[in-house]
């Protein structure tokens, strides 16, 4: 998610502007990194309308979605409901709360707010709920894909946010790290391309059967 602001009101402002922000389909690099994993336990942050946790639940996994808006969750929750999965929605300023547990999966995906936005604490954060075999699975942008732009936001590439990170390297291991360019349609409603990033590590030790 990239809006210019990190509160809730206006979180829930931007949800209620229509009945569907999004495309309701879940991220095309998410399904391809995920597709391949033993179902578990997942934590989404930032979850929004609900299309990847939801499809989560549909493959198998317990999933946990976060968002700061209670309008999205709503909207989540309603989702869930009509694909008849069950999903836990908790609310959460992640400048302020976490969600508690550990899991086998944590993944965010386009987790962005301008302004005093600590994003690479949060995703140390969500680095250490991860369990012993889980993967962290983190997608970016790495531009601001024709959207109005705020000098206090940064876009470093995957391997400087794996640095962000200050992971233990023996604790971790690389499973990708790189760029890539997908198609998405621009504030002026035209299709543009856009590149993001992908960051997918696995933390060493054996998940618990």
């Amino acid at each position: 998610m990239l809006v210019g602001m990190h509160d809730e009101a206006s979180w829930d402002a931007r949800y209620a502007e229509s009945e569907r922000i999004f495309s309701g389909e879940p991220n095309v690099a998410f399904v391809g990194e995920v597709a391949d994993l033993t179902p578990g336990t997942a934590l989404e942050l930032g979850c929004g309308e609900g299309a990847d946790a939801v499809w989560l639940a549909l493959k198998g996994w317990t999933v946990t979605a976060v968002d700061i808006s209670g309008v999205a969750l709503a909207k989540a929750a309603g989702h869930a409901q009509d694909a008849g999965v069950s999903i836990v929605l908790q609310r959460h300023d992640l400048t302020r709360t976490f969600p508690g547990g550990t899991y086998d999966l944590v993944t965010s995906q386009f987790l962005y707010s301008m302004g005093d936005f600590p994003r690479e604490a949060i995703l140390r954060r969500a680095a250490a709920a991860v369990n012993p075999g889980g993967v962290l699975l983190i997608e970016s942008h790495q531009d601001f894909g024709g959207h109005h732009s705020d000098e206090t936001m940064r876009f470093p590439l995957p391997g400087g946010l794996i640095d962000d990170l200050h992971l233990n390297p023996d604790e971790w291991q690389v499973l990708r790290s790189d760029t890539h360019d997908r198609l998405q349609n621009g504030p002026d409603g035209r299709p543009g391309h856009r590149v993001d990033g992908t960051v997918k590590l696995r933390r060493s030790g054996q998940r618990a059967a």
